[in-house]
């Protein structure tokens, strides 16, 4: 007998724009899953890089990287530079991802989890923290972090 497919597969599977880009645990993250930390008891229902998958769709747009299933909900992860100068690049990509999440993903908005959209530095935080860009992200909720633990809660 088949095992019941996860919600977060079956959102990924609804949802034409990414259905191609399912993959088992993080291995869409490629050689960015290291930056995703799993605890013990935490199940991890797959990943899709939403950009590559999508780069045909939304050629010119500032589109988001990822998106991981685990334990019924689902997290964002963006692997970018943490400098002054990408942080609007950042911010862009996140209001294209919820706009795409609500017109083309709304099965995925479903089981974001409480805290959703995380950005991940891919080398060293060189954002000035008393600058307006530091303030910008900030206001948003999107501050570059090293790594991201997923939340069992």
């Amino acid at each position: 007998t088949d095992l019941p497919i996860s919600a977060f597969k079956g959102a990924v599977l609804n949802t034409s724009d990414i259905a191609k880009g399912y993959m088992v645990g993080l291995t869409a993250l490629g050689k960015y899953s290291s930056k995703i930390v799993v605890p013990h008891k935490i199940t991890v229902e797959g990943s899709v890089d939403i950009d590559s998958t999508t780069s045909a769709l939304y050629p010119r747009d500032n589109r988001w990287d990822y998106v991981i299933g685990f334990n019924g909900k689902v997290i964002f992860v963006e692997v970018h530079s943490a400098n002054t100068g990408e942080v609007d690049v950042v911010l862009r990509k996140l209001d294209w991802l919820k706009s795409w999440l609500t017109s083309k993903a709304p099965d995925l908005a479903k089981l974001r989890a409480e805290a959703p959209y995380y950005w991940v530095q891919s080398k060293s935080f060189q954002i000035l923290k008393h600058s307006p860009q530091y303030r910008r992200a900030a206001s948003r909720g999107i501050l570059p972090v090293a790594k991201v633990t997923l939340n069992p809660g």
